[in-house]
């Protein structure tokens, strides 16, 4: 069933396609790899790998195009059917599968992948118990998850100007037009990630703070900060020209924070019998 906050991210999504994408894949870390292409790297050695909230599929075609060789099998999953056409047309996914539908549901054989990635996409879901669940069920013993979490703005830059001059905005806007609380608060920290996926059978997280560099002319910045929601408590601006909706945490201005997180899935008790080790 779909919740209110799949909703506004579906309708989100549809008027916004590969938003993300163009906040963030020019962005850079201190080594000068994309947040996309650390998470890449992060299942350098997975053979059959699920990206969870696709988008327009740059990840997937960045793991098509990988030095090491591309993926035997790669799949995509996401709530948007806007972002899933994009994805189609990139010539390096013309034999992905890319399948809408929600995380708590994955419409994929048990075992079928060895490594899963969700980038700027786990930190919206709702239900994450059972989030876990299913990713525990769609990977082989011994898999790999791996993702990018939004961390905020770096401190004193673009980002949190912006939100500091428009969070009285958000906050003073009419109750239909706020913005459902997205995501699962547990997931930001180490802990409670931990708290989370590891009842599902999996390894402590590997948690890792980087610095995302989007350095950018003020026009970039600006489509960066005006076109993004915040977490849970903000709302949307009226009357301001150009932006439908606030930031969403993580991402904006000439700095930001992203957290990357990887996982073992230790396969354990999901078949009755003793836990199974990578």
């Amino acid at each position: 069933m779909t919740t209110l906050q799949e909703e506004f991210l579906r309708t989100f999504h549809a008027a916004h396609p590969a938003v993300t994408v163009r906040a963030m894949a020019h962005g850079k870390t201190a080594d000068g790899r994309s947040s996309y292409e650390l998470l890449r790297d992060r299942v350098s050695a997975c053979d059959r790998v699920l990206d969870l909230g696709c988008g327009d599929g740059l990840l997937l075609e960045l793991l098509a195009a990988r030095p090491a060789g591309a993926p035997s099998v790669l799949a995509g999953l996401d709530l948007s059917a806007e972002e899933l056409a994009l994805a189609r047309r990139r010539p390096g996914l013309a034999v992905a599968d890319l399948r809408p539908g929600r995380a708590q549901q994955l419409p994929f054989a048990d075992g079928w992948f060895d490594g899963c990635l969700s980038h700027m996409a786990l930190m919206l879901m709702s239900e994450v118990e059972q989030v876990a669940a299913e990713v525990a069920r769609v990977l082989a013993p011994g898999g790999a998850l791996a993702v990018v979490l939004g961390a905020g703005a770096a401190g004193g830059e673009a980002c949190e100007r912006f939100l500091r001059l428009a969070r009285p905005l958000f906050e003073a806007a009419p109750a239909a037009q706020r913005i459902p609380r997205l995501g699962d608060p547990r997931l930001r920290t180490r802990e409670g990630f931990d708290a989370v996926f590891r009842p599902a059978g999996f390894a402590p997280a590997e948690w890792e703070t980087v610095r995302i560099d989007l350095t950018g002319p003020p026009e970039q910045v600006w489509r960066t900060v005006g076109t993004y929601y915040v977490r849970p408590r903000a709302a949307r601006p009226r009357g301001h020209g150009g932006a439908t909706g606030p930031l969403r945490g993580g991402v904006g201005g000439d700095g930001a924070a992203g957290r990357t997180c990887s996982v073992r899935d230790e396969g354990a008790c999901r078949d009755g019998g003793a836990g199974r080790g990578a």
